[in-house]
């Protein structure tokens, strides 16, 4: 069994369809949460600031914009993970109330875990994805 990168809500559970998809947009939206489009080729567990896709999509009451613009992410970018936000700004900030993953490459090489030893055999650990390991670019090529 192949691992695959688990990023946001929803990640244990196989890919959702565009109909899964499209539901979760209106749960956002229902709740007044603007939605926004993200992509990368380095999904590193730190690298949380993604590429955004447009604007964030403020007012509006159907998923349909938002599915649209999820169908020219993913056709701009086959080969790159593409995710959706939603913020919730109730409490004067921009949280993050929602995040899931709608594409991911077809192949994900994983991570390397380095382990050093410092003074005192103190141990540091250091987690690199083997796709950042290309240029940008060039990752994830079929």
């Amino acid at each position: 069994m192949t691992m695959q990168l688990r990023h946001g809500a929803f990640s244990y559970l196989p890919d959702l369809t565009d109909d899964e998809i499209a539901l979760q947009v209106r749960y956002a939206l229902d709740h007044g949460w603007p939605v926004s489009i993200e992509h990368t080729d380095d999904p590193h567990p730190r690298n949380i600031y993604w590429e955004m896709w447009g604007l964030p999509l403020f007012d509006l009451i159907e998923p349909d914009g938002v599915m649209a613009e999820i169908a020219a992410c993913r056709g701009a970018f086959p080969r790159h993970y593409v995710r959706v936000l939603a913020y919730d700004a109730r409490l004067g900030r921009q949280t993050t109330a929602l995040s899931f993953l709608v594409q991911r490459p077809a192949h994900e090489p994983g991570f390397e875990l380095a382990r050093t030893e410092g003074a005192g055999r103190a141990q540091a650990y250091q987690v690199k994805t083997y796709a950042a390991a290309a240029p940008p670019g060039e990752r994830y090529a079929d």
